[in-house]
């Protein structure tokens, strides 16, 4: 069991090392990519952010209340 738990910890100090490896890489690749203008890396994609009218959130929650009231006559009905 002791040899066991010593490769599990082995395991876990190679997990460690090559984490801190995939992020140096990720560092070197963005750096590149920087200089080359074409893009900023990873996430420099930024989608446009969807906005709700206060009518539109009023319908939902509307919906939701009534989603909610149902159920709650449901367990009254079970109870009964």
């Amino acid at each position: 069991m002791a040899k066991l738990t010593g490769i599990i910890q082995q395991l876990e100090r190679q997990r460690g090392e090559v984490q801190r490896e995939v992020i140096r890489l990720d560092a070197a690749i963005s750096a590149l990519r920087g200089m080359n203008g074409a893009t900023r890396g990873i996430g420099a994609i930024k989608l446009p952010t969807r906005r709700i009218s206060a009518a539109g959130r009023r319908r939902i929650a509307e919906a939701q209340r009534q989603r909610w009231a149902r159920l709650r006559q449901l367990k009254a009905k079970k109870a009964a």
